[in-house]
């Protein structure tokens, strides 16, 4: 028998933070047309996860959260067709008058985004800025207890056997979050000597894939906080 999946949220805290990770079912059809009508999409990924959420919240409230709707909100739903290779013969074949060929809702069927993360809070927020600096990727390979981890997938979607999506996200202890975003990409042709098993390991591609864009923010805590923080730690 295939095992019963069971909707589950994690929560761990750590001083003045909290981490909530959620993980529930696929939503409804009806959900699912609902949304993709109120994002001006044909349709939504087969497997859209729409309840789980990833968050990283400060007591004052503000942090940052992965949700699944935000995350499609940045794809590009009016132009930007991708076609793959078989496209061109595909449509000389088709014996249809022109005109029915025109797609009448262009929009990336891959769900390529650009999302990095919805920021959370009224009054304070935490302040987004261009930086230099980069994750310490070495203290991520240390080997310490780790205290929390959760993977959370906000959706997928098999894309016609043409491609995979990954998205993910770190945290290091600092005053500050440090934010990376990486568009890796590359034609087919080009990956003949890769071993076609790694096409679909985020993570063994990737050192395949040339850089198309990186950029790396800080996301500073507010002012306010800061110096709460001070004040208490001279009151100590």
């Amino acid at each position: 028998m295939m095992p019963v999946f069971k909707s589950s949220r994690r929560d761990f805290t750590f001083g003045p933070w909290k981490l909530t990770a959620a993980r529930t079912h696929i939503i409804k059809s009806s959900e699912a047309e609902r949304l993709a009508e109120e994002l001006h999409m044909p349709c939504v990924p087969e497997m859209m996860f729409g309840d789980n959420v990833l968050r990283i919240q400060h007591e004052s409230l503000f942090g940052i959260e992965f949700n699944a709707t935000d995350a499609l909100r940045c794809v590009n739903n009016s132009q930007g067709m991708v076609k793959v290779a078989c496209a061109d013969e595909w449509q000389e074949s088709r014996s249809e008058p022109e005109h029915t060929k025109e797609v009448l809702k262009p929009y990336d069927w891959t769900y390529t985004t650009d999302y990095k993360g919805t920021l959370l809070g009224d009054t304070l927020k935490l302040k987004v800025s261009p930086t230099t600096e980069h994750i310490d990727t070495e203290k991520l390979k240390a080997r310490e207890q780790i205290m929390f981890f959760e993977e959370v997938l906000l959706f997928e979607d098999e894309l016609h056997d043409h491609g995979v999506s990954s998205l993910s996200v770190k945290i290091a202890s600092k005053s500050y979050m440090l934010r990376e975003y990486t568009s890796r990409e590359s034609k087919i042709s080009s990956l003949k000597h890769v071993p076609p098993p790694l096409f679909t390991d985020p993570n063994e591609i990737a050192q395949y894939l040339p850089v198309k864009e990186s950029i790396s923010e800080k996301l500073e805590f507010p002012e306010e906080v800061c110096l709460q923080s001070t004040t208490a730690s001279e009151g100590t």
